[in-house]
């Protein structure tokens, strides 16, 4: 119940009812829903979630994104989208108006999240929602999005398709990214050739089936290895026969072994 004994009002609720955001930067800790929402929603403000800790994971219409402890997803204004987590994953989020609005995209970008910036997001959360603009708190504001404007982006994006045929297919090794069934197996149920479906998938994600489904498998690794699940049982449950395999396909990917990612992130952690 609130103070004066009115049923209280939810943080989405309140989010949601806004007419204009109280300061172009908006993201105090208790007054925000700071928590995954996992229905489809969208809001005219753009928004940033930083996972201070877990996994976050984004899904839009056209695409699927990973975002591992320590970074952030900056979501455009109007996008429709929705997030899920894994369990214990803590978010501080930011809603900034058009005048705040840091990074001119029309779609989410993965952001790397350095130790300054994390200060910032951190000591704003903790700021009055109605912050004074025009003085030290104001002054804490701008550095926090200038930090943010040259944030580095992180390559954490599945591309997904429109085209009916492929959606099914792409739910399907979503669900069950150890599934190595070939592009042919999938074109005969379809009706289509092989090359046909080859030429239809590059078409409307930009990769050739084969690249696609390694990335979906790398970016499928990182929230067990986030567990602490041993990188051999994470190996085979992303359809990699041999450790040596997976560890090469990690590394191709995000430029480092898993073990090398996760003493990373627990650097990260004991700075923040």
């Amino acid at each position: 119940m609130s103070p004066n004994g009115q049923p209280a009002t939810r943080p989405t609720q309140r989010l949601a009812a806004l007419k204009r955001l109280p300061r172009p930067v908006y993201g105090h800790a208790h007054a925000l829903p700071n928590i995954a929402l996992g229905y489809a929603h969208r809001h005219p403000w753009a928004q940033l979630s930083h996972a201070i800790s877990g996994v976050l994971e984004v899904h839009t219409e056209h695409a699927f994104y990973v975002v591992p402890p320590h970074r952030a997803v900056w979501i455009p204004a109007n996008t429709v989208h929705r997030v899920t987590c894994t369990t214990g994953t803590c978010i501080r989020s930011l809603y900034l108006d058009q005048a705040a609005n840091c990074r001119r995209t029309t779609d989410c970008r993965v952001l790397g999240i350095n130790p300054l910036l994390r200060e910032l997001i951190s000591t704003f959360s903790g700021l009055p929602v109605d912050y004074e603009q025009h003085g030290a708190d104001g002054r804490l504001v701008q550095v926090l999005l200038d930090q943010l404007a040259s944030a580095p982006e992180e390559d954490m994006r599945l591309p997904l398709p429109g085209d009916k045929r492929l959606r099914g297919l792409c739910q399907r090794l979503q669900e069950h990214p150890d599934d190595a069934t070939g592009l042919a197996a999938w074109a005969l149920p379809l009706g289509v050739s092989e090359k046909t479906l080859s030429r239809v998938f590059r078409r409307e994600t930009g990769l050739t089936f084969r690249a696609w489904r390694q990335r979906l498998r790398m970016l499928s690794a990182l929230p067990a290895l986030e567990r602490g699940e041993r990188v051999t049982d994470v190996a085979l449950a992303c359809g990699y026969e041999s450790l040596s395999a997976f560890i090469a396909a990690f590394s191709q990917q995000f430029g480092r072994s898993p073990g090398e990612w996760l003493r990373g992130n627990t650097k990260a952690a004991s700075v923040t």
